[in-house]
């Protein structure tokens, strides 16, 4: 299917692990021929994000409202959230996701209305489910809205019910009391997402209820994930709410596909040089570890994983994010030996393409906080993984991952800490254990599924086709 002239206006918020499905499912867009602007809030790494759409697209992105796109191109454009470029928005989170939705949300409106009046018409507007005052934005201006689903659709479920119907919900106290909700597997409290608890500051609540009590106004929830590893809760959620599985985004690097760039956006340099080092070492022997790029380690977590590691005899590569300069920012620091004691056999960087790690034949399994967007990258890469979740969806798609989708073991820790006996059992568990070689089989068989999902007439492809056909007056997808 192509089509001609169709704008969609694209709004997420300017965080790493925000901006790269909004603008893999940026690309997607184009690649059936609509035309898409992305709006985000201008304070983070916004040249990052220019130069990796100009490089994917092969044209110069609109970085103000007088520059027009080329065909079938991208284009950005940024809102000020009201706050200064100093402000540490990931220390005040509160402040700042306030801001937005005021100040933030004024400046969004404004831009939309300059648009229209400069005679740019938008089909649709597809929001970030954390910038939930955006349907009424997109209400006020006459667009329908849709949301990307950034997280497991198996997440949506469980906020919709919190938040629709609490009296299924247990009490919370107890960690190991049970949970049965529709088309979900059965979860444990402390495998709930941690922002319903009281224990999460709650703006981050207050931001899902409002979400989910929107919902009557997005007309469309387009979900990062497949059908074919969440069929049961998304064909539940479908009978709700009108779901379209479009995932996995994620770079075409990993699907296989031809780019001449990776296709992410990063907040920090990649090292090339853990690639050359990877190339060194044996197949399915390494380690490797990673916490996304907002979680930060705690001095007794880097104690024990350090020890974990070490003890384990095994190659490791580890990514430990810089610290921003001037931050005040709380993690633990590497134990003073620990480099020396490992000279040869690891090697730690502070940035690293992700994509192109997880697909080295030399990586046997992921040590990971079990992030979303990590998530999908280690399924479609094929590699088990070792879950040390921390906040927010982490300990949800934690059980997903090892229960579910059975392709890895998960820490057990005590007061969020794992012992150093506790690292070095899940690594061999995974990499030398019984289920070692069941969990690489399930591993690969879901990458392959995946990448048929993603490819042409595979089921998420088809589920992006009927979106579009539906926003431009054709049929409904079915899932």
């Amino acid at each position: 299917m192509v089509v001609q002239q169709e704008q969609f206006l694209l709004v997420t918020v300017s965080l790493q692990g925000h901006l790269n499905p909004m603008l893999r499912l940026a690309k997607r867009l184009v690649s059936k021929g609509i035309n898409v602007t992305i709006a985000t809030n201008d304070q983070v790494a916004s040249h990052r994000m220019l130069k990796s759409t100009k490089d994917s697209t092969n044209n110069l992105p609109a970085a103000a409202l007088n520059t027009t796109p080329q065909p079938a191109g991208i284009s950005l454009v940024f809102f000020s959230d009201g706050l200064s470029p100093e402000f540490e928005r990931n220390k005040d989170v509160d402040s700042f996701i306030k801001s937005l939705r005021t100040t933030g949300a004024k400046n969004l409106s404004n831009l939309i209305a300059d648009f229209i009046a400069q005679g740019k018409k938008f089909s649709c507007i597809i929001c970030n489910p954390f910038m939930p005052w955006v349907p009424d934005i997109a209400a006020e201006h006459g667009i329908p809205c849709a949301v990307l689903w950034i997280q497991a659709c198996t997440v949506l479920s469980v906020y919709y019910h919190y938040f629709k119907h609490s009296n299924l919900f247990p009490s919370i106290e107890n960690t190991d009391e049970s949970l049965e909700l529709p088309g979900v597997p059965v979860l444990q409290v402390k495998d709930l997402p941690s922002f319903i608890f009281p224990s999460s500051p709650p703006i981050f609540c207050e931001t899902l209820f409002h979400f989910v009590q929107n919902l009557d106004k997005i007309k469309w929830v387009l979900v990062n994930s497949f059908a074919e590893i969440e069929e049961e809760t998304v064909k539940y959620m479908a009978c709700l709410h009108p779901i379209y599985p479009i995932g996995p985004l994620v770079s075409p690097f990993l699907l296989g596909e031809e780019e001449k760039t990776i296709g992410s956006v990063d907040m920090w340099d990649a090292e090339s040089s853990c690639v050359e080092w990877l190339d060194q070492k044996p197949p399915s022997s390494v380690i490797y570890i990673s916490f996304g790029s907002i979680s930060a380690l705690s001095q007794k977590q880097m104690d024990n994983l350090a020890m974990g590691l070490k003890n384990s005899n095994r190659p490791f590569l580890w990514v430990i994010k810089p610290r921003e300069k001037n931050s005040e920012e709380k993690g633990g620091e590497l134990p003073a030996t620990f480099l020396e004691e490992t000279k040869g056999r690891g090697m730690v960087v502070t940035w690293c393409s992700q994509e192109k790690v997880l697909m080295h034949q030399a990586v046997a399994c992921f040590i990971t906080h079990c992030g979303w967007n990590s998530a999908l990258e280690t399924v479609v890469a094929g590699v088990p993984v070792i879950a040390y979740p921390g906040w927010t969806d982490q300990p949800t798609v934690a059980k997903f991952l090892v229960d579910v989708l059975k392709i890895g073991s998960r820490i057990k820790v005590e007061d969020e800490v794992a012992s150093a006996g506790e690292v070095e059992r899940c690594i061999v568990e995974v990499t030398d254990g019984p289920k070692a070689e069941e969990m690489k089989k399930r591993a690969l068989e879901l990458s392959e599924a995946a990448k048929k999902v993603a490819a042409d007439g595979g089921s998420s492809d088809q589920n992006i086709t009927g979106f579009i056909s539906e926003i431009i007056g054709g049929h409904s997808c079915k899932v």
